[in-house]
């Protein structure tokens, strides 16, 4: 019996009929899957929030201000945002790296500074960013992650901020799937039909604009800084062979362009929510991810993978600590139905 036979056998010998756990017995399997052993465990769970502006926001695709990523990075730092509780509930350690964003925060404010650039270029008009400017942001990724490794956290997830960055997202989410603009576009932060219908003109003319061939030219032709510090994050977190925990459409962007650079990344990644922005749902069904939860969530910033965090631990406490039929002298469905002569003896 090779290790996945002997981990499944675990999980169907617990006192329960075999998958009467549903979703939480296909992440026992898939924790124990990334860790290889029988008795995993999650420790030191983190989450790194990325920010930057970007510079199609110019272009009107959101009824939010670009002060608007600034004055929420604040608000991460002092503690008050979605994110903040949530990983306080769940004994996250939150780290928010300034990426991109066009502001110069003070000296003293708990921020990582990061910044390769204020922001990244209208796509309507120029490439977002250069190669090497995606790949500096990938490294800053990449860089959280091998900190967060070194002080023994296994088990990660990844948010973002930045005013107008569904717009990147939807870009991305079209190149990599090939999936109608008009379905990967939505309100985002709260455009009514009108603005919706403004922002999808927008990125029609953005997407004819730029041809690309590799999905790191995709990346840095339509995506944004935060969301390529993502991608290099979950590239460097699935090296480390950490489970990493996926959020909703922004953050799954970086996921998505993380997958089309390596499809084994997948085999790391839990998805914690299905977001109520449209084209999430695409992106899940492209990369074949589960949702733990579908709870109509958009609001970003790495709170689905927080507020998802005890039921992927509720997976691991069943396989650890439930008794087998062997342990609690209770007769064991599969095999009993295998030899019901057990019921006449």
């Amino acid at each position: 019996m090779n290790f996945q036979q002997q981990l499944q056998r675990k999980i169907d010998t617990r006192t329960k009929p075999i998958g009467s756990l549903g979703v939480l017995e296909r992440l026992a399997f898939k924790i124990g899957s990334i860790q290889k052993t029988l008795t995993p465990e999650l420790k030191n769970p983190a989450m790194i929030v990325f920010a930057a502006d970007h510079g199609i926001e110019r272009e009107g695709v959101s009824p939010c201000p670009r002060e608007m990523t600034w004055q929420m990075v604040l608000n991460f730092l002092r503690g008050g945002a979605g994110i903040n509780v949530f990983c306080k509930q769940h004994g996250f350690n939150l780290t928010v790296v300034d990426v991109g964003v066009d502001y110069d925060f003070a000296e003293g404010l708990n921020v990582a500074r990061e910044k390769i650039a204020r922001g990244t270029e209208n796509i309507l008009h120029a490439p977002a960013m250069s190669i090497e400017t995606c790949l500096k942001a990938m490294e800053v990724g990449a860089k959280y992650v091998r900190m967060e490794h070194e002080r023994g956290c296994n088990v990660i997830g990844f948010g973002e901020m930045g005013i107008a960055n569904t717009s990147p997202a939807s870009l991305l989410l079209h190149h990599f799937t090939g999936a109608p603009l008009e379905i990967c576009v939505g309100p985002g932060a709260g455009l009514d039909a009108k603005g919706v219908e403004h922002k999808l003109n927008i990125l029609k003319r953005a997407y004819a604009k730029h041809k690309v061939t590799t999905p790191l030219e995709a990346l840095a032709t339509y995506g944004g800084l935060e969301i390529a510090a993502i991608a290099g994050a979950v590239l460097e977190a699935k090296r480390l062979g950490m489970v990493i925990i996926a959020d909703g459409f922004i953050t799954s962007s970086g996921f998505l362009s993380a997958f089309e650079i390596d499809h084994s990344i997948i085999d790391n990644v839990i998805f914690s929510h299905a977001s109520k922005e449209q084209g999430h749902q695409v992106m899940l069904a492209h990369m074949k991810g589960e949702p733990v939860l579908r709870l109509d969530l958009r609001l970003g910033e790495g709170t689905g993978a927080a507020i998802a965090y005890p039921i992927i631990q509720s997976a691991l406490v069943f396989l650890n600590n439930m008794a087998s039929f062997d342990e609690a002298e209770v007769y064991e469905v599969e095999r009993y139905r295998e030899t019901p002569e057990n019921l006449r003896s």
